[in-house]
């Protein structure tokens, strides 16, 4: 089978990194506090904008934010986003730059609170991925009710840009949630 034989979710379009993050990553489970980090930073940097646009500068985000530790980006002084804000190879909005430092933050709090962001995001979806058997893509929700309450008490705890939306996302792009389509050869259900 070559990859343009493979079926996939229609969301790819075709697009070899598209595929590569289809195949490879989403609805995979994540368990590495730095990998959740990282995600909930790419998925509020996606806010109104394309996957794709992201996807694209994901390695440039990875280097210029210290490979997603939050103790490093937590750190990050005045000086430090003004350089990232002047970084072509980024979404240079100031909002969502701050809200990676100020979620850093946070994110710590969490990990001292409950031993690892791991262990307190999964509490959402107890414990275990859930697999949806939706059969198209128009079937799968934007948010749910975990998406609700991970935003609500994400909010609470003082992060930014977790909109149930784009908590939902995280949940797709963490393998919280596996929305494969039937059909899709990464397809969850039978």
């Amino acid at each position: 089978m070559t990859d343009e034989t493979i079926s996939r979710c229609g969301w790819t379009g075709g697009d070899p990194l598209y595929n590569r993050y289809h195949d490879d990553e989403w609805g995979v489970p994540v368990h590495d506090d730095i990998q959740l980090f990282e995600m909930l930073a790419l998925e509020a940097a996606q806010a109104g904008l394309s996957w794709i646009t992201v996807l694209r500068r994901r390695e440039a985000y990875r280097e210029l934010f210290d490979h997603f530790d939050p103790r490093v980006v937590a750190r990050y002084d005045e000086a430090r986003i003004a350089e990232l804000l002047q970084n072509p190879r980024i979404i240079r909005n100031q909002l969502k730059i701050r809200s990676v430092v100020s979620n850093a933050n946070k994110f710590l709090k969490i990990q001292d609170e409950f031993g690892s962001f791991e262990a307190y995001i999964w509490r959402f979806v107890g414990g275990k991925p859930r697999h949806n058997c939706f059969q198209s893509m128009a079937e799968i929700p934007p948010r749910t009710a975990e998406s609700d309450a991970m935003s609500k008490d994400l909010k609470k705890r003082g992060f930014s840009f977790v909109g149930s939306t784009i908590c939902y996302a995280f949940m797709q792009s963490c393998g919280l949630v596996n929305d494969h389509v039937r059909g899709c050869f990464r397809f969850p259900c039978d």
